[in-house]
């Protein structure tokens, strides 16, 4: 599990406030998750929320830490949500996201597909976190996944890659993880900057027709930088940098998935944009 501590950290006293009080909630739900909460294959969709949801984790992380605030926050209002385990290293135990990115994105594949059999429904939408901000990406464009996915959002996604000394601040959030610096860990290379897969994904416009795209930033991101290294261009794309919405959101790169409420507004907004509402500060007590 996280260390949670070291996440709240960079909130500001307001959205401390209303992640205290979420947080405990979020983590009961998540003990039930695979009968009452998230990952529940018997939901069906409403035809308020007619596409299930699919949370795809970042880099060291799993389906369930990732998601104990989100997953909770979008089933509660009526989403079918889902989550998945991806680019796991043969021998390494626990952490996730480090195998080759066009792999993941494979996986990626094979658990939608098992969604949309089991929910009846056409589409899905997809939410990641970092990596699986930017990774879903891949599906879209080379493995079919645009004929089965409505929107793609992205919180602090990597789009276009970040330094290898961005990818190394994610460490002290993982105790333990340090040590798989010495092991072969393809999942970070792929999203370094320039990297042979990066070059691919981006080649020929970031975007592919008939996906709606929402990418949700913070300028405090301490690893993937710049942060407006994580927007993206074309059409069906909408970039939004949190402070621009709450100035008063400290939020960095981990924080802003796990438990930054005024993110989360955002990601329902996108999920259903036809029920939008003004995200504000006062987002953190929604």
């Amino acid at each position: 599990m996280l260390p949670w501590k070291r996440v709240l950290r960079p909130l500001a006293a307001v959205l401390l406030a209303a992640a205290v009080t979420a947080v405990p909630a979020a983590t009961a739900q998540a003990d039930t998750a695979p009968s009452r909460g998230w990952n529940n294959y018997s939901c069906k969709p409403s035809a308020s929320h007619p596409r299930p949801v699919v949370l795809v984790h970042g880099t060291l992380g799993n389906s369930v830490d990732n998601w104990l605030a989100l997953a909770p926050y979008l089933v509660n209002r009526g989403y079918c949500v889902y989550s998945l385990d991806y680019g796991q290293l043969p021998g390494v135990p626990l952490f996730h996201g480090l195998g080759p990115i066009d792999k993941s994105a494979g996986q990626l594949q094979v658990f939608v597909d098992k969604v949309l059999a089991a929910t009846g429904a056409a589409e899905t939408d997809l939410v990641g976190h970092s990596q699986g901000g930017m990774m879903p990406r891949y599906y879209l464009k080379f493995l079919g996944g645009a004929a089965k996915v409505n929107a793609l959002v992205g919180i602090a996604p990597d789009n276009h890659g970040t330094t290898l000394n961005g990818l190394t601040k994610l460490l002290p959030y993982f105790p333990g993880a340090e040590d798989l610096l010495s092991a072969s860990t393809p999942g970070l290379a792929d999203q370094v900057a320039g990297s042979a897969f990066l070059t691919k994904l981006n080649a020929g416009g970031d975007t592919v027709p008939g996906v709606r795209y929402t990418v949700i930033a913070t300028k405090y991101d301490e690893v993937v930088t710049p942060y407006g290294s994580q927007f993206l261009s074309g059409t069906g794309v909408r970039n939004v940098l949190v402070q621009s919405l709450c100035a008063a959101d400290f939020s960095g790169h981990v924080a802003i998935g796990l438990l930054d409420r005024v993110a989360y507004r955002e990601v329902a907004n996108a999920l259903d944009p036809a029920h939008a509402t003004a995200t504000t500060c006062a987002s953190v007590f929604d």
